[in-house]
């Protein structure tokens, strides 16, 4: 390549780098723990992300639009610390993009580097019932967030797909006085029912003591909202963490 060359392609370099970047961020621990029940709030859109209580395990489901089971290996801390992120782009930009931008900066802050592997893994796929979807999408600026630990739900169906996925891990306790605690990890579970759009909704859910949380979802979804889970068994491409570092760099 001629000198002339190396002058055009380096600002092209360049600008594709500075397109991939938050124009400014703040990565740093979050002062008060949340708590699994409670932490892994992020909202992403416009020109903004903004993660509360997140974990970087959370971080890389997000970046790379996977599911938690998704990601593999990686050091224990990965689903423990949790850390307040806050970044902006210089305008705003598209899902995809935003999620591009935030993979830089997890490499920056945290070193954060993985790779893509295929693994044959047990999933559900959340799909319509017979009947079709008993809801319908809400329109702009229609619904509420939910707030912390209640029973509603707003969202589009791969972020309830995410959140069942988390909630099958989680067994009902006989004793009622007592929470469930997680028996294993997350179940895959993706969104296969092909409808977009966001959903705003509560979930009635009354699950007796020492319940299958299988079988209340099932019901849940299939008398509430006109969906249903199928067990499936196949090749799921997830992200393998290869290393990070537990204290991100300095802002």
């Amino acid at each position: 390549m001629s000198a002339g060359g190396l002058v055009l392609v380096f600002p092209l370099l360049i600008a594709a780098m500075q397109a991939q970047s938050f124009d400014v961020a703040s990565v740093k621990p979050s002062p008060k723990t949340a708590g699994k029940d409670y932490n892994n709030r992020i909202a992403i859109g416009g020109a903004t992300f903004s993660g509360r209580n997140v974990t970087l395990k959370r971080l890389v489901v997000e970046a790379y639009a996977v599911a938690p089971p998704q990601v593999f290996g990686g050091p224990k801390w990965l689903d423990e610390n949790e850390y307040d992120v806050e970044a902006k782009a210089d305008r705003p930009a598209a899902k995809e993009q935003l999620r591009l931008m935030l993979r830089t900066l997890l490499a920056a802050r945290f070193h954060l580097a993985v790779h893509r592997e295929t693994r044959e893994l047990k999933v559900y796929a959340m799909v319509a019932g017979k009947s079709g979807p008993k809801i319908q999408p809400v329109k702009d600026g229609e619904g509420t967030a939910a707030p912390l630990g209640s029973r509603h739900f707003h969202g589009d169906f791969e972020q309830l797909a995410n959140l069942i996925s988390v909630q099958l891990s989680i067994a009902i306790p006989d004793d009622p006085t007592r929470p469930g605690v997680a028996s294993g990890p997350p179940v895959p579970v993706f969104d296969k029912t092909g409808l977009p759009g966001i959903y705003d909704f509560d979930i009635d859910m009354k699950p007796e003591p020492g319940a299958d949380p299988l079988a209340l979802w099932q019901r849940v979804l299939q008398e509430q909202l006109g969906l249903k889970l199928e067990s499936r068994r196949t090749p799921v491409e997830g992200i393998v963490v290869d290393g990070a570092e537990r204290v991100p760099m300095e802002n």
